[in-house]
């Protein structure tokens, strides 16, 4: 299980960087502090639930819900984002939707047994 939540961190540093690394920051300002803010909350998650993984099953609704807010940002944050910004929020927002999916199921099945 600690590796969802270091996949977590990792996915959140890239997110927060994503913006200076895929060249969309001065385009799109917007969507690239929304980026960063996103980024940082979900490194900070991910280091909080891997610190008290007993206590991260309402963290893991938290992360689903910001990797959800990646996917869909390009379009509510700037109307044209741009292919390489698209693509990088989704593929990352999917990302982090499947490991907050899979540190709760993997959760799910401690508690069962």
């Amino acid at each position: 299980m600690a590796a969802v939540e270091e996949l977590v961190i990792l996915a959140g540093i890239y997110a927060a960087v994503s913006a200076w690394t895929v060249h969309f920051s001065a385009t799109k300002p917007e969507l690239a502090i929304s980026n960063l803010v996103v980024g940082i909350a979900l490194a900070a998650l991910g280091l909080c639930m891997s610190m008290a993984p007993e206590r991260s099953q309402d963290l893991n609704f938290v992360v689903l819900l910001l990797g959800v807010w990646l996917i869909v940002s390009p379009w509510v944050v700037s109307r044209d984002a741009g292919t390489g910004a698209i693509l990088s929020n989704v593929i990352t927002g999917a990302c982090v939707c499947l490991f907050a999916l899979v540190a709760g199921g993997l959760l799910m099945s401690k508690r069962r047994t």
